[in-house]
């Protein structure tokens, strides 16, 4: 039976991060490389992937390739797919972290395009993706698909809700790609709580006890891992003390 050090090394591996040029991306790319992961980094920010990419390639001394994405356009993710594959051969670990939750001051002022591009970062993207990256890998060697979710797509606020009705979708889309995947391509899902992003910078208030990105690195190592060959369908809730 493997160690934990073994069970825990991504060595050999490659991984998609999406929106991984910042925040809680940024940390999970950087978590991935330190664990022995070559990482594919995709943002629609390119400049803020590559700088992502060239930091963390020399501090780990892992591949890394920037890659300019926007997750809500349904064409350009089938397109990054193939390059992804054709780039490094194969793909064994896909974080879906790419998220948007612009909030609003009154339901009204809720517009079909907000609803739209909402929706489609949210769980249009990640399910294209997951299609993608996820029946190649079932036609392949396997692998693990990590969606981050949110706290709000259990219980949103008044100002959350076209984004925790996303995300909720998302946690249900899961369990559909477990019933046909199986344990080759373990789907599962993480419900963050409130971590300090670029973000919370237009939060009325901060509060006490705010994760840091960095303390998303273990729950996604664990699932992108070994560690965690038997679990599929799970959510883990990475939230504090939030009950």
């Amino acid at each position: 039976m493997p160690g934990p050090a073994e069970l825990f090394d991504l060595s050999g591996k490659v991984a998609v991060v999406t929106g991984g040029g910042r925040g809680i991306g940024r940390a999970i790319s950087q978590g991935l490389a330190e664990a022995g992961a070559d990482v594919i980094i995709a943002s629609r920010n390119l400049e803020n992937c590559e700088r992502a990419a060239r930091e963390i390639a020399e501090s780990t001394g892992r591949r890394t390739w920037a890659r300019q994405l926007h997750v809500g356009r349904w064409d350009a993710i089938t397109a990054f797919a193939e390059e992804a594959w054709h780039h490094f051969g194969k793909v064994d670990v896909l974080v879906n972290n790419a998220g948007m939750s612009p909030l609003y001051d009154d339901l009204r002022s809720v517009t079909e395009d907000y609803w739209e591009k909402v929706v489609g970062v949210n769980l249009k993207g990640p399910f294209k993706m997951t299609v993608e990256f996820g029946t190649r890998m079932f036609e392949g060697a396997g692998g693990s698909i990590i969606n981050l979710s949110t706290l709000a797509s259990l219980q949103p606020q008044p100002n959350t809700i076209p984004y925790g009705a996303a995300k909720a979708g998302l946690n249900i889309m899961a369990k559909g790609f477990v019933r046909a995947w199986g344990m080759k391509v373990r789907v599962n899902t993480i419900i963050p709580g409130a971590f300090r992003t670029d973000v919370t910078r237009f939060w009325a208030s901060i509060p006490e006890g705010i994760a840091e990105p960095e303390q998303m690195i273990g729950a996604v190592v664990f699932l992108a891992s070994d560690a965690s060959s038997y679990t599929t369908g799970a959510e883990l809730k990475v939230a504090g003390a939030v009950p």
